[in-house]
């Protein structure tokens, strides 16, 4: 059982990158808070105090800097860690859901036995924007029967109003900007 921590301003490591990947975009780079490890140490016990008292069994990590997190945060909780990635990157038999980008679509994956019926989940990316990946990967763990009991961020873009399209779900973010 972890104790109750004061929350670092994470903001402070956080780096904007102007014009990546492409124009228009204010890209949040997050390698400079994952370069010290008492930044990454403080993240995963946040999200270890958030989510210990809520026995999740599954933690699902969203491709790809959602895996940074997630997997030490499901050793940490004990639970198995499962991958959602883009299409055609799984090897095994899985279930699909195609969803709206602002030009465009896409479709995440994930293994069909990665989730069985009734097991308690927790989503885990390093960010929030307009909450189409957030939703679709709710919407997999659902198709195979699996209990949603909370997403996690690293940071939320609140302009964006991600929240909003998770209304039905618990939304959890360490860095709203």
């Amino acid at each position: 059982m972890t104790t109750k921590t004061k929350i670092p301003d994470f903001k402070n490591y956080i780096r904007d990158i102007p014009d990546f990947p492409k124009k228009g975009i204010l890209f949040k780079d997050i390698t400079t808070l994952l370069a010290r490890g008492e930044m990454l140490q403080a993240v995963v016990n946040q999200f270890i105090e958030k989510y210990e008292p809520l026995k999740i069994q599954k933690v699902v990590g969203v491709e790809s800097r959602g895996f940074i997190f997630a997997a030490p945060l499901a050793y940490a909780l004990g639970a198995g860690l499962v991958p959602v990635r883009k299409k055609g990157k799984l090897p095994y038999q899985t279930t699909s859901v195609t969803y709206a980008l602002e030009y465009g679509e896409d479709t995440l994956q994930m293994h069909t036995d990665a989730i069985h019926p009734g097991e308690r989940t927790l989503v885990i990316d390093d960010l929030l924007a307009t909450g189409g990946t957030a939703k679709a990967t709710c919407q997999l763990i659902e198709q195979l029967k699996g209990n949603v009991m909370g997403l996690g961020f690293l940071i939320e873009l609140t302009a964006l109003r991600g929240r909003s399209v998770l209304s039905n779900y618990d939304v959890f973010s360490l860095i709203p900007l």
